[in-house]
């Protein structure tokens, strides 16, 4: 727990879609600042994924070590609770070797996960559930938010008045916990030792931009050896589509390309499309984000920005 009058430690965030440039923005800061590099990617987690995950390679990692990559096979599960562990375990290495954490990524779920923790929330309740439909059918969204305002008035501030479904659950865990949901999760935010998340989100100005680097760096890869990347993992036994690793995008389309369900041209559009509509997700995913400061990776002084802003925190932090 956070002892009362000390400065909470600065987690510096880089969040994205990906083929935004966040390691490239990651890199800059650690070559000026005091930083080290915590990627925060579902997929980099996993040997032998290298060429389709887009893992920094090893001459980059000798610029810019980054930790939490490779660290399981890609048969073997995992999860946001253990990522927490892990990142909050690299955290305070990072911070008694006196550097400063960077973390670097598109796994929002795991972003979410470190900040705001995994404390046990009550299951939902289907009766429960459609009273509170029936009281929005009957009163109005509006005067829920407002009575989700009275019972828990940090959730309400943080919850826009027009996301339904997390009014509707903030109420629900209220009714059923008997407690505030944010106190809840405040409990075990405060078992971190006290972070201060400090965030940016990498949004290219130009969606269609953003689009051809994913379709130009899907083609890439292919000449880089993907599919061969494929077939490697494809003949292990104790691997098949079902594992998780296996739904990173181009993985799975490279597999039915293998497979035989597609041809080759069906197996690239497929592969640029799936990971088009993973950005997506992922922009979504960053614009609910509290506390984002969004900026241009494309942009000459991004890196020189954040930069000084990182600066100005660390001078207050130690």
């Amino acid at each position: 727990m956070t002892v009362p009058g000390t400065v909470p430690t600065p987690v510096f965030c880089l969040m994205g879609p990906t083929a935004s440039g966040k390691t490239g923005l990651a890199v800059e800061l650690v070559q000026c600042l005091p930083l080290q590099i915590v990627s925060v990617d579902s997929a980099l987690i996993y040997r032998g994924m290298d060429i389709g995950t887009a893992k920094p390679g090893p001459e980059l990692l000798v610029k810019a070590p980054h930790r939490l990559i490779d660290i399981l096979e890609p048969h073997e599960s995992y999860s946001a609770a253990g990522f927490r562990k892990d990142a909050l375990r690299e955290i305070a290495d990072i911070r008694a070797a006196g550097a400063w954490p960077l973390l670097v990524g598109g796994t929002g779920l795991y972003f979410r996960a470190l900040e705001q923790g995994l404390s046990p929330l009550p299951e939902a309740d289907p009766a429960l559930r459609q009273q509170l439909l029936s009281d929005a059918e009957r009163l109005g969204w509006a005067a829920l938010h407002r009575r989700l305002a009275d019972l828990d008035p940090e959730s309400a501030g943080r919850i826009h008045p027009n996301d339904t479904q997390r009014i509707q659950r903030a109420l629900e865990v209220c009714e059923l916990a008997g407690r505030p949901m944010s106190a809840i999760l405040r409990e075990e935010r405060e078992q971190d030792g006290g972070l201060r998340f400090v965030k940016w989100g990498l949004m290219p100005p130009d969606r269609t931009a953003l689009h051809e680097r994913i379709r130009q760096r899907f083609l890439r890869m292919l000449e880089q050896g993907f599919e061969d990347e494929v077939r490697a993992l494809r003949v292990r036994p104790e691997l098949d589509l079902n594992k998780p690793a296996m739904r990173a995008v181009g993985y799975r389309q490279i597999w039915r390309y293998l497979d035989g369900d597609w041809d080759r041209e069906t197996m690239i559009q497929k592969g640029i499309v799936a990971t088009r509509n993973y950005a997506k997700r992922q922009l979504t995913w960053l614009r609910k984000e509290a506390g984002l400061s969004w900026v241009d990776p494309a942009g000459s002084g991004t890196a020189k920005d954040v930069a000084h802003c990182i600066n100005d925190i660390l001078a207050q932090s130690v």
